[in-house]
């Protein structure tokens, strides 16, 4: 339920993007797609008000199906986060003293330069 449920949200977020690319911000809609003449099937007016609408239902189809989704996913079995597990135990055993810290390692010959370095000139 929960797959198909998703896949028809994704269609819907994929339609939502395509009816918003294809508006104008200047009020052109359908990208000059068939809403410029008068004998035209829908004109441009008509075109604007239809993807205007069409975004209107397909956001709120996205949102049902987003609300449904998370209501869906909460009646899940099984805790849903580590909060609600509570504390789990321990799987192995803590050692009751520290161990004692190993030896420093032996400290490394310094390399010296092999002569003097030629003095910096501005």
């Amino acid at each position: 339920m929960i797959v198909l449920l998703f896949v028809i949200h994704v269609a819907i977020a994929v339609a939502l993007v395509g009816v918003i690319l294809l508006q104008k911000s200047e009020g052109g809609a359908l990208g000059g797609m068939g809403g410029g003449g008068m004998s035209g099937f829908m004109t441009g007016r008509s075109t604007a008000n239809l993807l205007t609408r069409t975004t209107a239902i397909l956001a709120g189809a996205f949102f049902f199906t987003s609300v449904l989704l998370v209501v869906l996913s909460q009646h899940s079995g099984g805790p849903r986060s580590l909060l609600d597990q509570g504390a789990l135990p321990p799987t192995q055993e803590i050692p009751s003293a520290p161990a004692a810290p190993a030896a420093p390692a032996a400290p490394a010959v310094p390399v010296t330069p092999p002569g003097p370095s030629a003095p910096l000139v501005k």
